[in-house]
C-alpha cells in the first residue's frame, strides 16, 4: 500500500472516530432573557420571572417580570440620554437606524425563529414579517433628515418679518407594544419615536415578549447610545400604570392596550399633560406607515425674525 492510501485511510478513521464522538449528547444552552435599560441588560430589580410560552402552549423560556421600579429606572435613563440623541444631528440618526436594520439582517435566522414560534406562524410567513420589519428601520433611517421638510417652514405672516416653524422632538415616550405583532408590529412603534429624536421606554408584548428583548441585544452593538430605546417586559398593565402617571413622560403611545387599560391611562397621563396617541386598529403592519406616528410625538418651534434694512437705499431681506 502506497503512503497516500495509507494517509487517506488514516484520515478517514480519524473522521469515523469524530463522528461517534459527537453523537454523545450535549447539555441544551438555554438563553437568559433580560430587560434592556440605560444600554445594559439588568434582570427584573424584584428578581420576577414569568414563563413565555409559543402558539400551542409549549414552554418557551422565562421573560423578566419588570417592576414598578424597573419602569421608573428606565425613565431616568430616557432622561439622561434624551439631550445627546436629540442634540444629534438628523443625518447621524437615520446612520444609526441605518445599522440597526444592518445588524438585523445578519441575525435574520434567529428573528424568524422567534416570531414563528412566538405567533404561530410558517417559517415562510415567519420570515415575511422580519424582512419588512428590516425594511422598516431602513424607511424611517431614509425620514430621519426629510421630516423637518414635511411638517416645518417658513409661514408668510403681515409685517416686515421672518416667521419660521420648525419640528422638535417631544421628549420621553411610553410605548406600549402591539400585543398580536410581536416585531414587525413593535419595530412600527419604536423606530418613528426615536427617529424623530424622542427617546422611548417600551413595554414588550406581554404574551410574546421574546423577539422585543432580543432586539435589544441588536440595539446594544448598533451604535444606538444607552437608554435611547429601554425594553421592559411583564405585566402590561403594571408596567403602562406608573409610566402614564410619571412626571417625566412626555408622552404616551397606547398601541398595545386594550380599551378599558387605555382610558384608565388617558387619565392618568392628563396630570401632566402628556401627548397620547390612543390604540388604532390596524389590519396590516406591513403596509407603507406614512409619516403620522413621527409627526405625533414633535413639537412645533416658531421663531419670529425682523426683516432689516441695507443701507441707505432702504432695500430690505
Amino acid at each position: 500500500m502506497s503512503d497516500k492510501s495509507e494517509k487517506i485511510e488514516k484520515a478517514e478513521k480519524v473522521e469515523k472516530a469524530q463522528k461517534v464522538e459527537r453523537t454523545e449528547p450535549r447539555l441544551s444552552v438555554f438563553k437568559t432573557y433580560k430587560l434592556y435599560v440605560g444600554g445594559k441588560f439588568p434582570r427584573s430589580e424584584s428578581g420576577r420571572v414569568y414563563e413565555v410560552s409559543d402558539a400551542k402552549g409549549n414552554w418557551l423560556a422565562n421573560a423578566p417580570l419588570a417592576s414598578r421600579k424597573d419602569a421608573r429606572d428606565a425613565v431616568v435613563a430616557a432622561r439622561k440620554a434624551f439631550g445627546a440623541w436629540s442634540g444629534a444631528t438628523a443625518y447621524n440618526r437615520g446612520q444609526i437606524l441605518y445599522r440597526v436594520a444592518e445588524m438585523l439582517e445578519g441575525r435574520r435566522d434567529q428573528y424568524v425563529r422567534e416570531v414563528a414560534e412566538a405567533e404561530g406562524l410558517s417559517k415562510s410567513r415567519a420570515a415575511e414579517q422580519v424582512d419588512a420589519a428590516v425594511d422598516r428601520w431602513v424607511w424611517y433611517a431614509g425620514w430621519t433628515d426629510k421630516i423637518a421638510q414635511v411638517v416645518g417652514g417658513g409661514n408668510p405672516v403681515a409685517g416686515p418679518y421672518f416667521n419660521l416653524s420648525s419640528p422638535e422632538p417631544t421628549g420621553v415616550v411610553a410605548v406600549l407594544a402591539p400585543q398580536e405583532s410581536s416585531f414587525l408590529g413593535l419595530v412600527s412603534v419604536v423606530a418613528p419615536v426615536i427617529a424623530t429624536g424622542n427617546t422611548a421606554v417600551v413595554i414588550a408584548s406581554e404574551r410574546s415578549p421574546l423577539p422585543a428583548l432580543s432586539l435589544g441585544e441588536v440595539l446594544a452593538t448598533s451604535d444606538l447610545p444607552g437608554g435611547v430605546v429601554n425594553v421592559l417586559s411583564g405585566r402590561t398593565a403594571e408596567i403602562a400604570a406608573p409610566l402614564a402617571a410619571h412626571q417625566d413622560v412626555n408622552a404616551i403611545d397606547l398601541a398595545g392596550a386594550d380599551e378599558v387599560l387605555a382610558k384608565e391611562l388617558e387619565i392618568a397621563a392628563a396630570d401632566n399633560l402628556k401627548r397620547v396617541l390612543r390604540p388604532q386598529p390596524v389590519d396590516d403592519w406591513s403596509a407603507t406607515p406614512g409619516t403620522d406616528r413621527m409627526t405625533a410625538f414633535l413639537e412645533t418651534k416658531t421663531v419670529w425674525h425682523p426683516t432689516g434694512s441695507l443701507g441707505a437705499s432702504g432695500s430690505a431681506y
